[in-house]
């Protein structure tokens, strides 16, 4: 078995190799750092997210394992929607908005595609887990 970084231990390790450790992951998924301004201090946090792309913009998925409260990631890009996203060695601005609708339909079924653990995640949780585009700036 395959060991995979994870936490702070991923976000070094992918920053350190332009993500040529740390880029692809388990079960085939591939991820990306996503850099939030922390809501209460301000300050930058990084975490690794499992991603996909719809059309240039990278997408993700609050799931924060079925849990019954959002991510902080998340919450953070509620108060900041501004953030930076490292795919590979690339380091690309975003805006980040909650899709909604259809779209949130179709985007929420594609990363079911990439992580098919996110329809066991919302099975685990009453709220509606979020799905993230990150549109570049």
């Amino acid at each position: 078995m395959t060991d995979y970084p994870f936490g702070d231990e991923h976000v070094r390790l992918y920053r350190e190799t332009d993500g040529a450790t740390g880029h692809e992951w388990r079960e085939g998924s591939t991820i990306l750092l996503l850099t939030t301004k922390g809501r209460k201090t301000g300050l930058d946090r990084t975490v690794p997210l499992i991603y996909d792309l719809d059309g240039a913009n990278p997408v993700i998925v609050a799931s924060k394992g079925g849990a019954p409260d959002h991510p902080g990631w998340f919450k953070n890009l509620v108060e900041t929607p501004q953030a930076e996203v490292q795919i590979l060695e690339s380091h690309i601005p975003v805006r980040a908005r909650e899709a909604q609708g259809e779209e949130r339909e179709q985007l929420w079924e594609q990363m079911n595609r990439v992580w098919p653990h996110y329809e066991e995640y919302q099975g685990k949780t009453d709220r509606r887990i979020p799905v993230v585009v990150l549109e570049r700036e």
